[in-house]
């Protein structure tokens, strides 16, 4: 299963992540991995706050999790949710002193929107605060879960001090955790659809080849298949020599698996997060989409007014974000409200019919999500100036996409 850490900056999540992985190391059931060795990267480090997505094995008596620790610095909320488009599952973190702050209601929004369904409250820092404060915090998240769509009522909520376990001095809290996990159902996988794997991170091994990060999301690959790797004008067909799981080799992986993949024969300088690897003729870039669009309401942290026709920002999809104009059929669509619209890109992306995305206008506030429900033939387009842009034209000799760009 993957789960993962989300949660306002400085409420504990990396330090609860390093203490998961030294408590169950005593079980041999993890290996150690130190807040520093989380929480990488000399900016990092200086500011004291994860900006890169660090990914973590442990295993519990029932099943393997491979842990995402989130970024909680609003600055980088686009890593973020490339982080959370990884996860099955997710342990909010509350720190007891601060109680819910801005980004922990941003992180359990963006939750949602990407489609998870299990939502654990972790309360760190309980050894700062007294027993009715408490109290209070554990009524303010089940308030807040449920405001945002999950069972606030029946939600696991976890007390401890992620420090004082770290330390050696606590360890209940960490088992307590686990076994709230252990609870939560098994996600079903699509490893019979075609392979499809989004990529989140590169890196090259001299004299072997390119090796491709990303979480598998359809599909299963193994030793020897030969995948296309499509990005923004690239489309080069790549062998795979060798599939790692967390730093070990198997012979194959699928749906749901955090993995390396060592590709031959790649250019690779262009390569970067947002990239999709997948199986040859089953994905077709367009730049044109059909969608099913809801904005939020300003109590759910979107804007305070309507959008209107060709309203333009930043689309977020799986690692890849790029901009685009939205338009609908009527001219306004006002917080709160459902519209079918049509999504326009200056460039092609990489799409299915199905997926999810999430449309923000700054680093700090989603305007609504949707989910795409027909594709249509790439049309260029050549600028969103106003004196070089016709969206009637565009739609004239827009053509819908035969059936192969589906989510399964």
């Amino acid at each position: 299963m993957n789960d993962g850490t989300i949660g306002h900056v400085d409420h504990g999540k990396t330090t609860l992540s390093a203490a998961t992985t030294k408590v169950l190391s005593r079980q041999k059931k993890a290996r150690f991995i130190s807040y520093e060795d989380i929480d990488r990267g000399a900016e990092e480090r200086a500011r004291g706050v994860t900006i890169n997505i660090a990914h973590i094995e442990y295993e519990s008596d029932h099943r393997h999790y491979a842990h995402t620790d989130c970024p909680g610095h609003i600055d980088f909320i686009k890593n973020m949710i490339t982080g959370t488009a990884q996860m099955d599952s997710a342990v909010l973190v509350i720190a007891a002193d601060d109680g819910v702050m801005p980004q922990t209601r941003e992180h359990l929004l963006l939750a949602k929107q990407i489609g998870l369904r299990e939502i654990i409250v972790f309360v760190n820092k309980t050894d700062l605060v007294d027993t009715d404060v408490l109290e209070l915090v554990e009524i303010e998240a089940r308030e807040l879960l449920a405001a945002y769509g999950f069972d606030g009522e029946n939600a696991k909520i976890v007390f401890g001090s992620a420090l004082r376990a770290l330390a050696d001095e606590d360890d209940k809290c960490i088992l307590e955790l686990i076994n709230a996990l252990d609870g939560l159902e098994e996600p079903v996988r699509a490893e019979n659809g075609p392979f499809l794997m989004p990529i989140s991170s590169k890196c090259k091994i001299a004299g072997r080849g390119s090796v491709l990060i990303g979480t598998i999301e359809s599909g299963t690959v193994k030793k020897g298949d030969t995948l296309e790797l499509l990005g923004e004008e690239y489309a080069q067909k790549t062998l795979i020599a060798d599939i790692h799981v967390f730093g070990k080799s198997t012979a194959q992986s699928s749906a749901g698996e955090h993995v390396g993949l060592l590709c031959k024969n790649l250019y690779y300088d262009p390569i970067s997060r947002g990239f999709w690897l997948t199986k040859p003729g089953t994905v077709t870039p367009t730049n044109i989409l059909k969608v099913e669009f809801f904005m939020l309401s300003e109590a759910d942290g979107g804007r305070r007014q309507g959008i209107r026709n060709g309203f333009q920002e930043t689309v977020f999809c799986t690692t890849w974000n790029s901009c685009a104009k939205l338009f609908f059929d009527s001219e306004l669509v006002m917080p709160g409200e459902h519209a079918t619209g049509t999504l326009v890109f200056l460039n092609d992306v990489l799409i299915k019919k199905g997926a999810k995305f999430t449309l923000r206008e700054s680093r700090q506030r989603t305007v609504g999500y949707g989910i795409v429900s027909e594709l249509y033939k790439p049309v260029f387009v050549d600028s969103f100036k106003k004196k070089f842009f016709n969206f009637e034209k565009i739609m004239e000799s827009a053509e819908v996409m035969t059936e192969r760009n589906v989510t399964p």
